[in-house]
């Protein structure tokens, strides 16, 4: 294995935005409260067990019970499958709301996982209310079940708006599928995705008509409205009030857009009170730049230099439609910002030393996060991954700061490895990965691991993290999933 080396950066940072005054060093770092995850999950349990007692308070026990018949033991099964499928529907919208302190508790990778989980159990949960309720109704009358099916959908209140949204449910469960959505463009697939709310809204109607649940008591009929009610609160507060608001009293424009490399590109953006904006470094934000081509798709862009009250800076590598087009950005360009987002800044540390693992522009917001995190020789450790030198950015400013906050920074220079899949370059891929990161931070089990790149890069990064001792809560790392 080739030793990782302090590199020979050639290439130089042009950026002279106030951040090269680095921020003071700071013991005070605010922690984000442990109990606000655990508080978020036993909410959403809670609210799943309370739907089911409901159901048992209305008449279940009876319905499964010798008292009751085959026909009516599926049908309160199938009920009881609709009204789990509404409220973990309900769950999922909240869980992408956008709630601050859930946002905070969670992540963003954590909450896109849960809630695809949550997502593809409602959708079954929603087909077999559908089947068992229509086959209950049928083996109750003796009809055939397409012809119950027909005669429930035409002749009961609500039913057709009821299809409409099973339908949309079911376009956006489809889409949702790993090989169907990496055949979809982002803004594609985010649209469709929009129809879960529309799927939702639409099911409301027959719930409350001829939901014998939703309306078996006053306690019911209040718990569903209320419900309902504040979900819809959340999404409208979270994903559209509060963004405009803060868009609206920071008034960002786009100060300068500076070219880092042939292929980067930073955009420095000034506004008002940028002090009061609870952002952290190695944050990321929506971003709309208002007037430039494509301004209506917001864009997932992570801080690149810690805030100063004074500015916000990001930097991304033209990869795409949406980052190539930053460069073009004009000087007073108004622009929209939605977040802050994402759990890889220092308030989720536990521990006092730290590694940041990036590769590419994946470095940005580690760079941001070193500008923030105390200073103690050897106390942060950097690992920067490149395929050459021309892919290093904003190499001028991590040095510098690694100076001044007495860190370590490292390089791992070379073509990605072919023989097997590893985190390492090619020359050093007969190396095990976990072993080369014990190499490099002997005591890596003792460190916060914070970690930055493509997705299977990460992976391959978090798996030896892991293997070298990390316990997965001190491993941070954001995929901007939606």
């Amino acid at each position: 294995m080739t030793r990782p080396r302090t590199p020979d950066y050639s290439t130089s940072s042009t950026w002279r935005g106030p951040s090269t005054a680095f921020r003071a060093d700071r013991g005070d770092i605010k922690r984000v409260p442990g109990w606000w995850r655990d508080a978020s999950a036993i909410i959403a349990w809670g609210l799943v067990l309370f739907v089911v007692c409901l159901w048992l308070g209305g008449g279940a026990l009876g319905e499964l019970g010798l008292m009751g018949s085959a026909a009516d033991a599926v049908t309160s099964v199938g009920r009881l499958s609709g009204l789990l499928a509404s409220v973990l529907i309900l769950i999922q919208v909240a869980i992408m709301a956008r709630i601050p302190w859930v946002e905070q508790a969670w992540g963003q990778d954590e909450l896109a996982r849960v809630h695809r989980i949550v997502g593809f159990t409602s959708f079954s949960l929603m087909l077999t209310h559908i089947a068992l309720t229509i086959v209950g109704y049928a083996m109750g009358t003796g009809a055939e079940v397409l012809a119950t099916f027909l005669d429930e959908v035409l002749g009961s209140p609500g039913m057709l708006l009821a299809l409409a949204g099973a339908i949309a449910l079911v376009m956006v469960a489809l889409t949702s599928l790993r090989r169907a959505r990496a055949r979809l463009r982002y803004e594609s697939w985010h649209l469709l995705h929009l129809y879960a709310y529309l799927g939702a809204g639409l099911a409301l109607p027959h719930q409350l008509w001829t939901g014998r649940d939703f309306r078996s008591s006053t306690v019911a009929t209040v718990f569903w409205w209320g419900l309902y009610a504040a979900v819809l609160a959340s999404v409208v507060a979270f994903r559209v009030v509060l963004p405009l608001l803060r868009s609206r009293r920071h008034a960002l424009v786009v100060r300068d857009v500076v070219a880092e490399s042939p292929d980067v590109v930073s955009v420095v953006m000034e506004g008002r009170d940028l002090h009061r904006l609870p952002a952290r470094a190695g944050q990321f934000f929506q971003w709309r730049f208002l007037g430039a081509p494509g301004w209506s798709r917001a864009n997932p862009y992570s801080l690149s230099a810690a805030p100063n009250g004074q500015t916000l800076r990001i930097t991304a590598r033209g990869v795409g439609d949406s980052s190539a087009r930053l460069a073009g950005l004009a000087p007073g360009t108004r622009v929209l910002l939605e977040g802050p987002y994402g759990r890889l800044h220092a308030g989720v540390a536990v521990r006092d030393r730290w590694l940041l693992m990036g590769a590419g522009i994946g470095i940005t917001p580690l760079r941001a996060l070193l500008e923030e995190l105390p200073a103690g020789t050897d106390r942060t450790v950097v690992v920067y991954r490149a395929s050459s030198g021309d892919e290093l950015v904003l190499t001028d400013e991590l040095l510098s700061l690694a100076e001044s906050k007495g860190a370590r920074v490292l390089s791992m220079l070379g073509p990605r490895a072919t023989s097997r899949h590893s985190w390492l370059p090619e020359d050093a891929a007969q190396v095990d990965d976990a072993e080369a990161l014990r190499s490099i931070v002997p005591d890596i089990a003792h460190r916060e691991v914070y970690v930055c790149g493509s997705a299977p890069w990460m992976e391959l990064v978090i798996r030896a993290a892991q293997r070298s001792g990390v316990p997965p809560e001190a491993i941070h790392h954001e995929r901007f999933t939606t």
